[in-house]
C-alpha cells in the first residue's frame, strides 16, 4: 500500500499570499459575544494525524452538567503539509467534516489551537469560526506569540502583542501550567475565559477539549489498525 503524506507545499501555493489572506480574513472576526442568552451545548474540537490521514473529532457536552451528549469523527487525507502559522489550512477539512455530521447544534466551540493569538490574527479557531459561522474559542497548551503579563493576584493574565491584548493565560488548576485562551470568532475574551473556566473539572484542559482529544486518539488507533490490516492483506496477495 502506497502511503500518502503531505510534505510539500501544493503547486501554485504562496505562503506570502496565504498570510495576506489571513490578515484580510482576520478583519472579519467578530470580537464580541454573539451567543444565545442561555448556552445549552458546548463542543470541543480536536485533530489527530496518522500516516497521511487527518482525523477530526467533535464532542458535544451539555453546558450545565458537562456530560457528553454526542460525538462525531471524520477521516480524510491530509492534503496540506505542516507549515507554522498556516496550520488551519491543514486542519479545517477534517474538523468541518466532523462538525457537519452532528445532529445537535452547539452554541459555542472550544478549539484545540489558537484564535487571534496568532501573528496574523487568524489561527485555527478563528478560521474555523469564520467557516462555520459559530462562536469559537481558541484553547492552546502554549502561546504562539505575544508576552504574558503579570497575574496580579488573579487566575488569568493578559497576553499582549504590540500593545494589543490577543489572549489570556488562564490557570484552570492550581499548581498546573495555564491554558492559553483567545477569541476565535463571535465572542469576547472575557466570556471566552469564563466559559473555559466553567468547563474545567478535574483536568487542566476544559472538559470538551479533553473529550474531543480522547475521541480523536481512539479514532486514530482505529485508522492505524485498519491500515496495518490492509497492508497485511496486500502483503499476502
Amino acid at each position: 500500500m502506497k502511503e500518502f503524506v503531505a510534505t510539500k507545499i501544493p503547486a501554485n501555493f504562496s505562503i506570502k499570499k496565504a498570510h495576506m489572506i489571513q490578515l484580510k480574513l482576520s478583519k472579519k472576526i467578530i470580537r464580541k459575544d454573539v451567543l444565545p442568552r442561555k448556552i445549552r451545548y458546548v463542543a470541543g474540537v480536536d485533530i489527530a494525524y496518522s500516516r497521511g490521514f487527518s482525523i477530526g473529532a467533535v464532542a458535544v457536552l451539555d453546558f450545565k452538567s458537562l456530560l457528553l451528549k454526542e460525538s462525531k469523527t471524520a477521516v480524510c487525507e491530509t492534503r496540506f503539509p505542516y507549515i507554522p502559522t498556516l496550520l488551519s489550512f491543514r486542519e479545517i477539512p477534517a474538523a468541518v467534516f466532523a462538525i457537519r455530521k452532528l445532529e445537535l447544534e452547539p452554541d459555542v466551540f472550544l478549539i484545540d489551537g489558537q484564535g487571534i493569538m496568532h501573528p496574523y490574527r487568524f489561527g485555527f479557531a478563528s478560521h474555523l469560526g469564520l467557516v462555520i459561522s459559530k462562536p469559537t474559542i481558541g484553547v492552546a497548551k502554549s502561546p504562539l506569540c505575544g508576552e504574558v503579563q503579570a497575574f496580579s493576584g488573579h487566575d488569568w493574565a493578559p497576553i499582549l502583542d504590540k500593545e494589543e491584548v490577543i489572549g489570556a493565560a488562564v490557570v484552570t488548576k492550581e499548581g498546573r501550567k495555564p491554558v492559553y485562551v483567545s477569541i476565535g470568532n463571535m465572542i469576547s475574551l472575557e466570556t471566552a475565559i469564563a466559559i473555559v473556566k466553567h468547563c474545567t473539572k478535574a483536568n487542566r484542559l476544559p472538559e470538551p477539549s479533553k473529550q474531543a482529544h480522547n475521541i480523536a486518539t481512539r479514532e486514530k488507533r482505529k485508522v492505524q489498525n485498519m491500515l496495518l490490516h490492509k497492508e497485511g492483506l496486500e502483503g499476502d496477495s
